[in-house]
């Protein structure tokens, strides 16, 4: 099993969140990043809101990986990422 679901609260978007877990007794902590990328307008058509996406997840620290794209609004999405384990 490679994923384990743990509902946190709510956090405030752009906000760090750090989960120390023991796995098979060795501690770890699993750092978190959720950024609000916003549409820039309300009139965006969907075409471009996937390429503006795109854009930003590509663009992003290679040091983190995205792993969950939160429901969007006409306004913005939520974007949730995990920094990559260095072993």
């Amino acid at each position: 099993m490679r994923e384990v679901v743990v509902l946190i609260p709510d956090v405030d978007i752009e906000q760090n969140i750090e989960i120390d877990v023991r796995i098979n007794g060795r501690a770890r902590t699993i750092q978190y990043r959720v950024e609000l990328l916003n549409w820039e307008g309300n009139d965006v058509p969907p075409k471009d809101k996937v390429q503006v996406l795109r854009h930003k997840i590509a663009e992003y620290d290679k040091d983190w990986e995205l792993v969950e794209v939160g429901a969007p609004t006409d306004e913005d999405i939520p974007l949730m990422f995990r920094k990559k384990s260095s072993s």
